[in-house]
């Protein structure tokens, strides 16, 4: 079996961080027409490269457990820190994701 839990829990956790940062950009976008200024862009923008790293993060969980945790961990971090209240579900995926891959050890086949 492996990895698996790890791995879903990361790819949806990057899915729904990418469907978060896309909604951060265009709520961003809307303000910055009003004349609002195009900091939430910019923040959506680093929360969809945190979400990356925490697909490949969790892709990598396979073969190298610690650092995949560590990416998963470190995406949902700096995800929540970018867009916060768009980040809830897909920082806890990734955190949950991560903190298995680091405590989680092989079981016998």
């Amino acid at each position: 079996m492996g990895r698996t839990g790890e791995l879903i829990l990361g790819i949806i956790g990057g899915i729904f961080g990418i469907l978060g940062a896309i909604f951060a950009m265009t709520v961003g976008g809307i303000g910055a027409a009003f004349g609002a200024g195009n900091g939430v862009i910019w923040l959506g923008f680093t929360a969809m490269i945190f979400s990356v790293i925490g697909l490949v993060g969790s892709t990598i969980t396979k073969g190298k457990r610690k650092l995949g945790g560590w990416m998963m961990i470190g995406s949902a971090v700096g995800g929540t820190i970018s867009i916060s209240a768009f980040y809830i579900l897909p920082g806890l995926l990734l955190l949950i994701g991560g903190i298995m891959a680091l405590v989680r050890k092989e079981g016998k086949k």
